[in-house]
């Protein structure tokens, strides 16, 4: 492997010059510069960053820590922060904790040993109840969780009032027996089971306990817990899941019964998928700003790094219910 003064002795320049041209430095003769990069080209040099980043007591790499790197929610967030950041000359890390706290302390921990510019993180519902100032070493934005008791940066929705409006929305097709279906784990669960529940109560609904359930937020789960909901004696008449891979489950557990949506079962879920709008029928769904999501963090995050005493911001997005022919429109 190259090293800084093979570069610079094939160059006929000392290493410092070396250094100037690869970070883009003022005071370097262009005739000078195209040498040194055409020597850079040859023998296929790549700078030490480790080394670099010990220097300058900096990185030029942010990292992302989401809780299921299966769920479309945090892909498309994950692509939002990476083509936020490239133009800004950092490099994204992408860690998944499958809501386990343990896995997260370990990714943040090992972050802080490699001197990571910062973090965009979606934290579990342990690390919420129990952060604190050590916790936030580093510049962090959250994403898609509340938090209340620390300052930090925060981006999401009004997870309580979008799954508010999309039970209200079932309510009035005449749907009472509905049944939720709520990530488990999380804030965003728990949220979302919230606004379910508060739909029902305003509208003189007593909440059914077999109908409202937490699942893993995965397809599995989500299969597991509809084919319990559906083989009850008395069903639900409509379902609700907070999220697409339970979603996929709960598709699943309908088609094998050979029931129809929505004339047996009504259906309504998060996020507009790919597949949501190609669904025979299409689903209703909360249609989350997901891409906004991760651009407006990974704005925060840099202008958080490059000014730590900048006051701290929760933004709060918009969602928009899409209404198709699964709830019964």
């Amino acid at each position: 492997m190259a090293k800084i003064r093979d570069v610079a002795e094939a160059a006929g320049v000392s290493t410092a010059t070396v250094s100037r041209v690869l970070t883009n430095k003022p005071h370097v003769r262009p005739e000078v510069k195209k040498k040194v990069l055409e020597v850079v080209e040859a023998l296929g040099y790549r700078p030490n960053r480790v080394a670099q980043n010990l220097r300058s007591n900096s990185s030029k790499i942010i990292a992302l820590i989401i809780s299921d790197i299966e769920n479309p929610f945090f892909q498309r967030v994950s692509r939002a922060v990476d083509d936020t950041v490239h133009d800004l000359g950092y490099s994204v890390m992408l860690c998944n904790t499958d809501e386990n706290p343990e896995k997260e302390r370990l990714s943040l921990n090992l972050l802080r040993d490699e001197n990571i510019a910062g973090v965009i993180l979606a934290p579990t519902r342990q690390t919420i109840d129990t952060f604190s100032k050590s916790t936030v070493e580093i510049p962090m934005v959250i994403i898609d969780r509340h938090v209340t008791n620390i300052n930090v940066d925060n981006v999401m929705i009004d997870n309580i009032q979008a799954a508010y409006s999309i039970t209200k929305h079932l309510i009035g097709h005449g749907y009472s027996r509905i049944g939720g279906i709520f990530g488990m784990g999380s804030t965003t669960g728990r949220d979302r089971r919230e606004g379910f529940l508060r739909a029902l109560k305003e509208h003189a609904l007593k909440p059914i306990t077999e109908l409202t359930k937490y699942a893993h937020p995965r397809e599995e789960d989500g299969y597991t817990t509809a084919t319990k909901l559906l083989e009850l004696p008395e069903p639900p008449e409509a379902i609700l899941t907070s999220n697409s891979l339970l979603a996929a489950g709960v598709m699943q557990a309908i088609r094998e019964r050979s029931l129809r949506i929505p004339d047996d079962v009504a259906f309504a879920t998060f996020d507009d998928t790919t597949w949501a709008k190609l669904m025979v029928p299409p689903l209703t769904v909360v249609d989350q700003p997901t891409y906004e999501i991760g651009r407006t963090a990974a704005e925060l995050l840099i202008k958080r790094i490059q000014d730590p005493s900048r006051s701290y911001r929760e933004v709060i997005l918009n969602t928009r219910l899409i209404l198709r022919h699964s709830c019964g429109c």
